[in-house]
């Protein structure tokens, strides 16, 4: 059984969906879970499996794990003690409307799905970026319209590499599959496919009414200049993409630390990503902010 919960835990995280692991930790007396008996809520339409004993145990421990999902705060690690009786006395014990007379010690932790990363455009920059993804252990996919760009030879250690026109990729996604990945970078050679990788995520994620917050849908990132992006953000209003909807977007990608180099660049957009996942947004405004 804790085989079988783990593994769908796993599964659970590997299609980004949060999870909260509970795990019977000590008991004395007469308890319905042993210790080292598991259960595992996803964050997706609260699903859960395994077991923690059953009965009243297991309602109030099935709660928490929802709280824990729905909450906006960071997630923590937290140990609850059980007295089950509801007479139940003692330094941190929750009594329980129980006969059984035992006590048992729960961990509950929360488990977030780490980032997974669409590089679009394999140069320099991309190249810089995927090797401090190899570090982090992240998994990440690489699209280019040129093969060599995209090649498993340049990109060893990626979960995809997809070598076609921007047409034909988009062609291929949509609103669920898309959200596969926490984080999509437009790092293209050609200012104009960037363009067309823009206009064809906003024109899907638009229509799919879902917010770029990295949970709903992807958060997406531009590389380049402020005139860059005025001439992409009206070719977009032009096509009916709503301001709001681009706004969402990040433009210019990275913490401002200032980078110049593709390694610094990499850097700052890792740390930027990292800040995101981890819900430490550091106070720096891009400069569409601050206009």
């Amino acid at each position: 059984m804790t085989a079988q919960v783990l593994a769908w835990a796993l599964k659970q995280l590997d299609e980004r969906h949060k999870v909260v692991l509970a795990t019977v930790l000590t008991t004395s007396g007469s308890v319905p879970g042993k210790t080292g008996a598991r259960l595992a809520m996803s964050g997706e339409g609260l699903q859960w499996r395994g077991t923690v004993g059953g009965a009243g145990l297991e309602h109030r421990v099935l709660q928490r794990c929802k709280d824990l999902l729905e909450s906006a705060e960071k997630p923590e690690a937290e140990l609850l003690t059980y007295g089950l009786n509801k007479g139940a006395k003692g330094y941190e014990v929750t009594p329980l409307d129980s006969l059984c007379g035992g006590r048992v010690t729960i961990a509950l932790e929360v488990m977030i799905p780490v980032p997974h990363v669409l590089i679009m455009g394999g140069g320099h920059c991309g190249e810089a970026i995927a090797g401090l993804l190899d570090r982090m252990a992240w998994p990440y996919s690489v699209h280019d319209t040129r093969e060599h760009f995209s090649s498993i030879e340049l990109y060893p250690r990626a979960a995809e590499c997809i070598t076609s026109s921007v047409s034909e990729l988009m062609a291929s996604e949509n609103e669920n599959t898309l959200n596969r990945f926490s984080d999509i970078l437009l790092l293209g050679h050609d200012w104009s496919e960037d363009q067309e990788r823009l206009l064809s995520l906003l024109g899907i994620f638009n229509d799919a009414g879902h917010q770029l917050d990295g949970s709903e849908a992807p958060r997406v990132g531009v590389i380049g200049s402020r005139s860059k992006w005025q001439s992409f953000e009206q070719q977009a209003l032009g096509e009916g993409i709503p301001q709001n909807l681009l706004d969402q977007v990040i433009c210019p990608i990275g913490i401002n630390i200032g980078a110049e180099s593709p390694e610094e660049i990499a850097v700052a957009v890792v740390a930027q990503i990292l800040s995101a996942h981890k819900g430490v947004l550091p106070d720096q405004p891009t400069w569409r902010q601050r206009s």
